[in-house]
């Protein structure tokens, strides 16, 4: 029998509406006990002193790019999972666009064994809408749903048909999947390489409008209502989408919704300058689909996101190589490395008054889990908490140390990141998946 004690950290439970100082216990990779002086009980056991960090449940993501197979040039999922406990996370939703797709039983399979063979945490597949991600016929839900995905995407690709998305959501229901939709409408944004605004004005670049996004999250809300399906609405960007769904879920539509920490912190503006105005650039790391927006789109993402009518904080986690990235910016690829630096990122709302930590966290645990549902799972009962019984995954963060990011230093293979050289303000200390460390900035546990 394994023992880990974590004694007198500040746990912050948002599934149990706990938030105090306690002790955490885990014996053979569940929660045991958490209180006061629980760890006290305990004689044989590894121990971690978290006197003035936080103890959470670990970080649960709803859209990672793991880019196996096929594209291992960019990442792996043996490199991936370590990005992404350094990252504090400790599940990780694997969005289909591989090479092949996921969207066969055997695709699916194959990730899952492989995961099983490197992943250092937990790894849910999510299976393709249409077949090859192509937009024309159907993927066979009922199969992926037995192989084990837990949503059905072709993220990177919306589902351009209203009919053919129609019945992907009618049919979805007889499985229980939610539906992730990258929404923006295909031909509104051909060709374009960022946010339609005064910067792209300025570049000479064409623009990807607010509208292409808001009229795909309007047509699918409604196509959601007429099938009674579960609609989920990836990396939301615009103010005008926050309204929408916020609308709909008043309305009582089955309908959830994620932001990314670069869509919540970052403007259009990275795409043209560094420290100030003086000098012009086009910089490819600032390169996303769906583009960053402005600052009222930002305070809109971030209230939302405070507010409940965004479930959850997603990665889109985007590794690309240094060959995607260095070359001109219309050739160049879309995304974002993100898994290190979410917490750090998104701290910022915290520090600014946007946001309670409580709050954070909540919407980077239990709130993925509600939104889709995971803890209904075989196997997957108590993710997200720290109650009794549940899953022995945890993270350990100081919500106040600083530290500079150096893209060197990544786990993950992917170098594109628009944070290098900055300052973040909040860190993830420790990660622990099934009762086991598996990752910690310096030596925490003592015997």
């Amino acid at each position: 029998m394994t023992t880990l004690a974590i004694h007198n950290g500040r746990v912050i439970d948002p599934a149990q509406g706990r938030d105090g100082i306690a002790d955490v216990v885990i014996v053979d990779g569940r929660i045991a006990r958490v209180g006061p002086n629980e760890g006290d009980m305990v004689v044989e056991a590894e121990r971690i002193d978290a006197t003035g960090l936080i103890v959470t449940p670990g970080f649960i993501d709803l859209h990672t790019h793991l880019r196996e197979p096929g594209f291992e040039y960019k990442e792996t999922i043996a490199t991936g999972t370590r990005a992404a406990a350094r990252g504090g996370y400790t599940t990780v939703c694997a969005m289909p666009n591989t090479q092949p797709p996921l969207d066969s039983r055997a695709a699916v399979e194959s990730v899952l064994r492989e995961a099983e063979h490197s992943a250092c945490v937990r790894v849910l597949p999510i299976g393709c809408i249409t077949r090859g991600r192509a937009g024309r016929e159907l993927a066979p839900a009922g199969e992926l749903a037995m192989a084990g995905v837990v949503a059905l995407s072709d993220d990177g690709d919306a589902v351009a048909d209203p009919s053919l998305m129609r019945h992907a959501l009618e049919y979805s229901t007889q499985f229980l999947l939610p539906v992730a939709q990258h929404c923006e409408d295909p031909q509104l944004v051909r060709d374009g390489q960022m946010h339609e605004g005064w910067v792209a004005t300025r570049l000479g670049l064409r623009g990807r409008p607010a509208s292409a996004e808001e009229i795909f999250v309007a047509r699918d809300i409604a196509l959601a209502e007429m099938s009674g399906a579960h609609l989920h609405i990836c990396h939301v960007s615009t103010a005008g989408s926050v309204a929408l769904i916020a609308a709909a879920r008043a309305r009582g539509t089955h309908v959830t919704a994620e932001v990314t920490p670069h869509h919540l912190t970052l403007t259009h503006e990275e795409v043209a300058f560094a420290d100030d105005y003086r000098h012009l650039r086009y910089n490819t790391n600032a390169k996303v689909n769906p583009p960053l927006r402005e600052e009222g789109d930002l305070a809109a993402l971030a209230a939302a996101l405070r507010d409940g009518v965004i479930d959850a904080v997603a990665t889109d986690h985007a590794p690309h190589a240094a060959m995607d990235k260095e070359i001109e910016f219309d050739l160049a690829a879309p995304g974002l490395t993100m898994l290190e630096t979410a917490f750090g990122l998104c701290m910022r709302l915290v520090h600014d008054g946007q946001l309670t930590l409580p709050t954070l966290i909540e919407r980077m645990t239990i709130g993925p889990v509600r939104a889709w549902g995971l803890d209904r799972r075989p196997g997957l009962e108590g993710l997200g908490t720290l109650a009794p019984g549940a899953l022995g995954d945890v993270a350990i963060l100081d919500p106040h140390a600083e530290w500079t990011v150096d893209p060197a230093t990544f786990a993950s293979k992917g170098r594109n990141t628009l944070l290098a050289g900055r300052r973040l303000r909040g860190r993830v200390i420790a990660t622990i998946y099934g009762g086991r460390l598996v990752y910690e900035t310096e030596r925490v546990v003592a015997l």
